[in-house]
């Protein structure tokens, strides 16, 4: 399977912005401005308390739901927490172990590991994020961050379910979170090459061709057309731009004319 036989994937993660009513007239207008793709998937992933409510209001044919986070224990006394198995039915996707969860809330590499396994074991595709920040960075060590990242992550995986992984590159360096410095995308592709690679060592040459693997880091509409035509870049993780619709809607239309190419 070469690039042109992977659906391209755009995902739009609100995080904690919208509530249920500002959430359901964001929808309303993302379906006004953006047609339907065949060769291209659009995910939206609104807070835990939204996700309900929009999954009732949105044309499945056009638009999936993710989750931003999910608890890996299917239930049990765990106060406040959400399971992958409630998410069932609810979304297609769960995006797992991005850089402000791995951050602000301490997860580390066997939490991670966990989410998506659960994710996997519940029929949920998980979107895992993994990407080094600017110290990695400048002590050279990115593509160790990413080996351990990648390789911990997949650990309990069979080459069948690896397959229905997603992997977001979200170089934390780059998020408007964290400075928003520009990413290159002759470094974002050698480190996608380098992900990939890694799926290849350990699953194998068909779950690496089949794997998508996506660019996060402060895309926009301005922005997204140079991370598509990336060769290994089979869609865009988006954070802020996903808010404002005349923005997502310009991502998707740069990736249907990139596809078009």
């Amino acid at each position: 399977m070469n690039k042109q036989s992977r659906k391209t994937l755009i995902v739009g993660n609100w995080k904690e912005h919208e509530n249920v009513s500002q959430a359901s007239t964001l929808v309303a207008r993302l379906h006004k401005l953006i047609a339907g793709h065949r060769d291209i998937e659009i995910v939206l992933a609104p807070n835990m308390l939204a996700l309900q409510p929009v999954s009732l209001q949105i044309d499945r044919r056009r638009f999936r739901l993710a989750s931003q986070n999910a608890n890996a224990k299917d239930e049990g006394a765990l106060t406040g927490e959400v399971s992958f198995a409630m998410l069932r039915g609810i979304v297609h996707y769960g995006i797992v172990g991005h850089s402000e969860r791995r951050i602000y809330f301490n997860e580390s590499l066997e939490d991670v590991r966990d989410k998506v396994a659960a994710s996997i074991r519940n029929g949920i595709m998980p979107i895992l994020c993994v990407g080094e920040n600017s110290e990695d960075r400048s002590n050279g060590e990115t593509r160790q961050v990413l080996h351990d990242q990648v390789i911990s992550a997949l650990s309990n995986l069979t080459a069948e379910e690896v397959t229905h992984v997603v992997i977001a590159y979200e170089p934390v360096w780059a998020i408007s979170t964290f400075g928003g410095e520009l990413a290159k995308p002759d470094d974002v592709q050698d480190c996608m090459k380098f992900i990939r690679n890694q799926v290849k060592e350990l699953y194998g040459e068909r779950a690496a061709e089949d794997i998508r693997i996506l660019y996060g880091g402060s895309v926009d509409d301005h922005l997204a057309g140079g991370y598509l035509a990336l060769d290994d870049c089979d869609g865009v993780l988006v954070g802020s731009a996903s808010l404002n619709y005349h923005k997502f809607s310009g991502i998707v239309e740069a990736a249907y004319r990139n596809n078009r190419k």
